[in-house]
């Protein structure tokens, strides 16, 4: 995600190195690059401009200001700083209050709308201990019902469907019933999408709009499409007024045009963004968090509310006893592992760490990057996992041969499993970070 802006800018931000003050001169050959990095971004060239000439006055009005920063320092600075504020500069809440709260979800048709639907739906469930109903209002596309029945499914949230009806309007006024009578607070509505825009679309999500009158309507918006989003936006905003923005797939290919010019645009607030097909990848939008992922500085605190959300005080006391004590075994590190998992995708975790964005960039991980280790460990006795001391070539072969794996696959994870080991026992000696990602990158399947 925005690897190709990053490096760009990297590079606007590298003609400033070994220089000693701001001058005019140096800060317009920087912002030249930084204007050509936003347009690569498939930024739209006027808000580039709008945007580098803000950076080059806040530049040169903190010449005089700022003497014992270093110039490349400072711009990174202002730089951020102007992301955030292009991108809204402040966190947009979703409004579920009502009896029951009704969220109107629009978007064309392969942008991820019935998706998110289903990750929202998680969402409110999880984190704001809320009982979603989910309402299958796409009564055109192939297999739409089908699909968010299987993702209500999947999360353990109702769907309220009528497969006969092709009335949208009609089947959200039943469901805004059934949910009163169901003790449902909050009714997400699934709204059909097109190819393309066009009138009758429009129309229907226009009346649907106006009858329903939600607390909340989303725009969710393929951020892959880039400047073709945007405008896509503009036109449902100018129709159906939304209330904010969804962005969808940015764990692919996205140069980044779609959430660097949206809120400009339009004038309306990105609140979600979303990346992959698990219903635990959505996550709110925080444009400050966002701003130093694009320049490449991590973010550290969306990381630890990640972990905190899996963190299990009793737990992590025993496993640091364990740890001191050089007592780590499989079990710990098997429950690691699927800590790890429910946090979310690996890659874009490690994304998060400052610095580990390059590292990371062109390694494969995927959801199966530790089926390996997994197979293997599975393989062992409850005695084995607990006691790794005692795995002898005997043992080995048996797990080798359970597991699917060669011997020689099973002695290099047990090796780098004790790797790991002396590590977690000596980090606080010293950072062996880039290490133990090398390590566990070894342990992919």
């Amino acid at each position: 995600m925005f690897d190709s802006l990053n490096e760009r800018l990297e590079g606007a931000f590298s003609l400033l190195k070994g220089q000693h003050k701001i001058t005019e001169i140096n800060v317009a050959q920087s912002i030249k690059e930084i204007r050509r990095a936003l347009v690569a971004a498939d930024v739209n060239f006027k808000i580039a401009k709008e945007f580098t000439e803000s950076v080059k006055e806040k530049a040169l009005g903190q010449r005089n200001v700022l003497k014992s920063v270093r110039p490349g320092e400072l711009m990174v600075k202002i730089v951020q700083d102007e992301l955030a504020e292009l991108m809204g500069s402040e966190v947009a809440d979703i409004n579920v209050k009502g009896k029951p709260g009704l969220v109107l979800v629009a978007g064309l048709q392969g942008s991820g709308k019935t998706t998110f639907s289903g990750k929202l739906a998680y969402f409110l469930k999880s984190k704001k201990r809320m009982s979603p109903l989910l309402v299958a209002c796409d009564v055109y596309r192939p297999a739409a019902i089908d699909q968010i029945t299987i993702l209500g499914e999947q999360i353990n949230v109702p769907v309220y469907k009528e497969p006969d009806n092709k009335n949208p309007l009609e089947i959200a006024e039943n469901a805004i019933l059934h949910a009163k009578t169901h003790g449902h607070d909050v009714i997400i509505v699934d709204t059909a999408g097109r190819l393309a825009i066009d009138e009758q679309m429009m129309k229907e999500i226009e009346s649907l709009k106006r009858n329903l009158m939600p607390t909340e309507t989303l725009f969710v918006v393929d951020s892959m499409t880039g400047q073709d989003a945007v405008n896509t936006a503009k036109t449902f905003n100018e129709k159906i007024n939304y209330d904010g923005v969804v962005l969808t797939k940015l764990d692919g290919d996205t140069r980044g045009g779609a959430a660097l010019s949206i809120k400009y645009t339009v004038g309306k607030p990105i609140k979600f963004v979303s990346s992959g097909e698990k219903m635990d990848t959505l996550d709110v939008f925080h444009p400050d968090r966002m701003a130093r992922r694009i320049l490449g500085m991590g973010d550290i605190v969306s990381l630890v509310e990640k972990a905190q959300e899996q963190f299990d005080e009793v737990e992590a006391k025993k496993l640091e006893k364990k740890i001191k004590k050089n007592k780590f075994d499989f079990n710990d590190f098997l429950s690691q592992l699927n800590t790890i998992r429910r946090m979310g995708d690996f890659k874009s975790l490690m994304g998060m760490i400052p610095g580990m964005g390059k590292m990371t960039k062109n390694l494969d991980i995927d959801d199966s990057a530790f089926s390996k280790v997994e197979a293997i460990i599975f393989s062992m006795t409850p005695e084995e996992r607990a006691n790794p001391e005692v795995l002898n070539m005997s043992r080995k072969k048996r797990i080798a041969k359970g597991s699917g794996k060669s011997v020689h696959e099973v002695n290099l994870f047990i090796k780098q499993f004790n790797q790991m080991k002396k590590m977690m026992h000596t980090m606080s000696k010293g950072n062996n970070m880039q290490k133990m990602m090398k390590n566990m990158q070894n342990f992919r399947g």
